[in-house]
Order: structure tokens, then C-alpha cells, then sequence
């Protein structure tokens, strides 16, 4: 019994000593998997705090006319180890239209602690995506 014990003492530690920092992919994965199936409130957990909300409210508003169906990173590029820039694309139409469309979109993360935050969004090329602005990031 005592070796039991002492068995799942160690695979609990070495549980607690896994990576606890989120990585980058697993960021724009989670934020980008929430807005394509419409789990707005989990793709706001990648955002700051004080954007949550407002996200969450704007994506409601635009899924009454935009059924994203797909995207895909195309680059992510790491500056240093607190920012980075990605490029994902989407697949969406319209519900009224039932055209496919097709957007690229540049995001703008950066690490704060032990986290990825999605900072900026905008419209790179493609079709022009209603809710994306159309500006360059940096």
C-alpha cells in the first residue's frame, strides 16, 4: 500500500511540474476554434479583460449574418518571445447569400505572464469579411 502511495505521490508532482505556460499555438487554436463554432466566450478568454465583453456581444451581432465554415493558420511568426503575428484564413458566406467567401485575416498576439492574448485583429485580403477591419498591423 505504501508503494502506491508513494506512486501516485510522484505522477502527481510530475503533473504539477508540466509546462504551465500556454503556448502560442494552443492561443490562436482556442481563440480561433471559439469564433468558428461560435463559442464567443471561450474564443474572449484570448483577449484582454476589458475587450471580453464588447467580443462577445459584437460576435452575436455578426453571427446573425456570417457563418464562418473553416479556417486555417497559414504563418505564424514569433517576434522574440512576447509577440507575434499571425496569418489565418477563413471560409465563411453570408447566411442570406450562400456565397463561399474567402478572407485572410493578420493578428497581432502578445504574451502577458504565462499567456497568449489576440491584441489586434484586421482584414489582410480575400473578400472583405464584415466585423474585420480593414487596417494593417504592425
Amino acid at each position: 500500500m505504501k508503494l502506491v502511495a508513494i506512486g501516485l505521490s510522484l505522477a502527481l508532482a510530475a503533473c504539477g511540474a508540466q509546462q504551465t505556460t500556454e503556448t502560442l499555438a494552443d492561443s490562436v487554436r482556442i481563440y480561433n476554434d471559439g469564433v468558428r463554432w461560435q463559442r464567443f466566450e471561450i474564443a474572449a478568454s484570448r483577449l484582454p479583460r476589458e475587450e471580453q465583453s464588447r467580443f462577445v456581444d459584437d460576435m452575436d451581432a455578426r453571427a446573425k449574418d456570417v457563418e464562418i465554415t473553416d479556417y486555417e493558420v497559414v504563418r505564424l511568426d514569433t517576434r522574440g518571445d512576447r509577440e507575434a503575428r499571425v496569418q489565418v484564413k477563413m471560409t465563411w458566406y453570408l447566411k442570406k447569400q450562400q456565397i463561399v467567401h474567402e478572407t485572410h485575416a493578420l493578428q497581432a498576439w502578445e504574451r502577458h505572464g504565462k499567456q497568449w492574448f489576440l491584441v489586434d485583429e484586421h482584414f489582410m485580403r480575400g473578400d472583405q469579411m464584415p466585423g474585420l477591419v480593414d487596417r494593417e498591423v504592425n
